[in-house]
């Protein structure tokens, strides 16, 4: 089948198989984190600090991490991050384990997670195209690979809310360490030849200027890049609420603040799918809006639910807007940056997706405190919907000057 025609490259099939894996257990432990740091506290505020420590390296390491990868052997730094993450969750699994619920502990060891996703994911996405001999194969590789994410969106808090309810947290937790196994073993499988220029002896901080200087003198790479740390700013960050709704909102528990996990991520299936079946990356422009739209409308629409059902269904929407505008814009930086450049413009988007969301989290666990859960999560929607409204303006303000057409 077209839909899964990356898999045909042993690299990146291999790549595929381990990640799906240990995917699933990094859902079923952020899940966890979630569920237990909300029972603890019973603090929006706690949640949001947990999701922002998380995050913020990213936006302060990612074009560093962009310029690093693009001096140096990018397999062999994922292989080292996959190894410090998988101790990562060992500490974390063993204090859980023991029964040593300490928050500072706990925020502690997800900023030391965060840390090493900003260099981790970057290198991850920048080595997408090293796995894909085909180049006409890689937006369908990028679709693939959201697909897996998002399924592991799916199944990682289904199991969680099954094992928080019937074993106990730490059995989230162990589970997380574990699956870093296979995916350690699949990418020592692989055999990647990847071309390092040795001769580059730049300053980083060189490598760092002549980075911003490309993504920013390019027109269509940095309105989309805004436009995705406006989202990650003021309106990704709404799953922090999650809880909340679940526990306060609709009266459940564990297992009910897995089902919004799982319907997002179902939400984002269907978007990875449909875009995993493009024949061409030119529609990107136009899904990156439309999904834009979709977000910020089913965010209008979550706030206002009446019943858990009726929840459940616009946070399927959710992931449906979220996933196709994240990774059509991550698609098109992929399939239009420069090779030599590649590794620093996925940094920025990096900085403008995961960076921003922590400072999202702080703001929107603010203002939930300040407003209710509910307006503060309307108010997304509506940034959402203004942020769209203003890309299309700018858009068709940039086309009308070059004599094109909106794509």
């Amino acid at each position: 089948m077209s839909i899964f025609r990356s898999l045909k490259y042993r690299n990146f099939k291999l790549f595929f198989y381990g990640q799906s894996i240990s995917l699933v257990g990094t859902w079923m432990q952020k899940t966890a984190v979630s569920w237990l740091v909300y029972r603890l506290t019973g603090s929006a505020l706690l949640l949001g600090i947990v999701g922002f420590v998380s995050l913020i390296p990213s936006l302060v390491l990612s074009p560093y991490a962009g310029s690093l990868v693009d001096r140096h052997n990018r397999y062999k730094i994922l292989i080292i991050t996959q190894l410090v993450s998988m101790a990562q969750a060992g500490a974390l699994a063993a204090m859980i384990y023991f029964e040593y619920y300490n928050i500072p502990c706990i925020i502690g060891l997800s900023l030391i997670q965060g840390i090493i996703n900003a260099f981790d994911v970057t290198c991850r996405q920048s080595l997408m195209v090293e796995m894909v001999d085909n180049k006409e194969d890689l937006p369908n590789a990028i679709a693939l690979n959201s697909t897996m994410t998002n399924l592991a969106r799916i199944v990682g808090p289904a199991l969680a809310g099954i094992l928080l309810s019937t074993f106990g947290e730490d059995f989230c937790f162990i589970g997380n360490f574990v699956s870093y196994v296979p995916v350690l073993l699949c990418l020592f499988m692989m055999k990647l030849n990847i071309r390092v220029n040795p001769g580059n002896q730049k300053s980083i901080w060189l490598e760092l200027e002549e980075g911003f200087k490309y993504v920013s003198s390019d027109k269509e790479l940095s309105s989309m890049i805004i436009l995705l740390g406006i989202s990650s700013l003021f309106v990704i960050p709404f799953n922090t609420l999650m809880p909340i709704f679940a526990k306060d909102l609709f009266n459940g528990d564990a297992k009910t603040f897995s089902w919004f996990e799982s319907a997002a991520g179902l939400g984002s299936v269907i978007s990875a799918m449909y875009l995993a079946n493009l024949k061409t990356a030119k529609p990107l422009m136009k899904i990156t809006v439309v999904a834009s739209l979709i977000f910020g409308t089913s965010l209008i629409f979550l706030s206002a639910a009446s019943n858990l059902t009726i929840g459940l269904f616009f946070m399927t929407f959710t992931g449906v807007g979220m996933m196709a505008q994240t990774s059509s814009i991550n698609t098109y930086i992929q399939t239009h940056s420069i090779p030599e450049m590649r590794g620093r413009a996925i940094s920025y988007f990096v900085m403008s997706y995961q960076g921003m969301i922590p400072i999202g989290s702080l703001l929107i666990g603010w203002t939930a405190n300040a407003f209710g859960p509910r307006i503060a999560v309307a108010m997304a929607g509506g940034i959402g919907l203004l942020a769209s409204g203003l890309f299309m303006l700018y858009k068709h303000r940039v086309n009308s000057v070059k004599g094109l057409a909106f794509e």
